[in-house]
């Protein structure tokens, strides 16, 4: 099957527009339609070369479709499903997933550096030359090729280009909240940083019931929309910051602090403003070898510090869960969305990500 995508061909270039195929589809593969795919910053990290991924490469992996093709052993899945993309594959029965810790797969984590599947063939080709797919998906493409976990099926009537939205971004800050830390009902929780996964921490604290949400960025823009994602209370990072969270939070610090702004004072803010015996869930990141450097006092106080990927999730739960929560009011989705564009227009959408103009860019096909 033929079809369009956008194709990395050289690290830190433009991505062009080119006529893709897909073939030696495996038995366990579902072919997927998108109809929807966001941008989110890992798709630049990878663009620009940081991730190391080999080329060329279709980026992408926060999308929604309808499943178009399924391999004879895929047993949960059929044509015309509407799906969602998880781009955590998991074998099932290696030690971390018999674990439960299917982020931490061994198959995932071994194969991660080749952007292919778990048999390592590829499944899409320009002329003949193999092109790798981002984080087992390449969805900045009209299909993609992807496991049976990995098309997690959702309510038919969704907006496509909404749900694509709860692939990665909103699930890992809302799951943080709710399945890592376990927000507790009428407790206090501050996110640091209020892009994209840092509202969705706030929603994610909001939906468990936390009583005092206090949204920090240096944005006073995106401190304006920490508030209409739920956030009781904004404060700027500059020099008050610790004074000013300390009279919010009884002077002993948040319960609960999420760090999803990416940066060394982000992280350093985290573990001084939660409170001794709290709780702190690191979201962003900086490069894999950049140092962190941390007040020792600022550990001290039985502190527990956990950083997460993916918040936790159990896509096949918490996927339909979040749908329905937007359903019933009770989760935002459109108030992301900053722009949407074309695949032709991909490269745009790239720029205005790394000038900080979007919170999401989707792309409709």
């Amino acid at each position: 099957m033929d079809f369009k995508a956008a194709v990395l061909k050289t690290a830190g270039a433009q991505l062009s527009i080119e006529q893709l195929r897909t073939a030696h589809l495996g038995d366990g593969d579902v072919l997927v339609r998108i109809i929807a795919t966001a941008l989110c910053h890992t798709d630049l990290e990878a663009v620009e070369g940081q991730l190391g991924t080999p080329l060329p490469l279709v980026p992408g992996h926060e999308a929604a479709g309808i499943v178009e093709w399924v391999g004879k052993s895929v047993q949960r899945r059929a044509v015309g499903d509407h799906v969602i993309i998880s781009w955590n594959p998991h074998c099932e029965h290696c030690f971390y997933c018999e674990k439960q810790q299917p982020i931490l797969c061994q198959q995932y984590r071994d194969n991660a550096p080749r952007s292919m599947h778990f048999d390592g063939k590829p499944r899409l080709f320009l002329g003949d030359e193999a092109v790798h797919q981002l984080m087992y998906a390449g969805t900045f493409a009209e299909m993609a090729v992807v496991t049976e976990s990995c098309a997690v099926p959702i309510a038919r009537d969704m907006p496509l280009d909404l749900a694509c939205l709860i692939g990665c971004g909103v699930m890992t800050g809302v799951g943080a909240a709710l399945n890592i830390a376990k927000v507790e009902a009428g407790s206090s929780a501050s996110i640091i940083g209020c892009g994209a996964v840092g509202l969705s921490a706030i929603q994610g604290a909001k939906l468990a019931g936390a009583g005092t949400i206090i949204a920090i960025d240096r944005d006073p823009v995106k401190l304006e929309m920490a508030r209409r994602f739920g956030a009781t209370h904004t404060l700027l990072a500059d020099e008050s910051l610790a004074s000013a969270h300390a009279e919010l939070t009884a002077g002993r610090g948040a319960d609960y602090l999420f760090e999803a702004a990416g940066n060394q004072a982000a992280f350093r803010a985290s573990v001084e403003l939660v409170r001794p015996g709290g709780q702190v869930v690191w979201l962003g990141k900086v490069p894999v070898n950049q140092e962190v450097a941390f007040r020792w006092g600022s550990l001290m106080g039985e502190k527990k510090i956990v950083r997460s990927s993916y918040g936790g999730t159990n896509p096949e739960r918490d996927f339909p869960m979040l749908v329905q929560a937007y359903r019933e009011g009770r989760l935002l989705l459109d108030e992301y969305v900053t722009s949407r564009i074309r695949l032709e227009d991909i490269n745009l959408g790239l720029q205005g990500l790394r000038e900080g103009k979007e919170i999401r860019s989707v792309v409709e096909f």
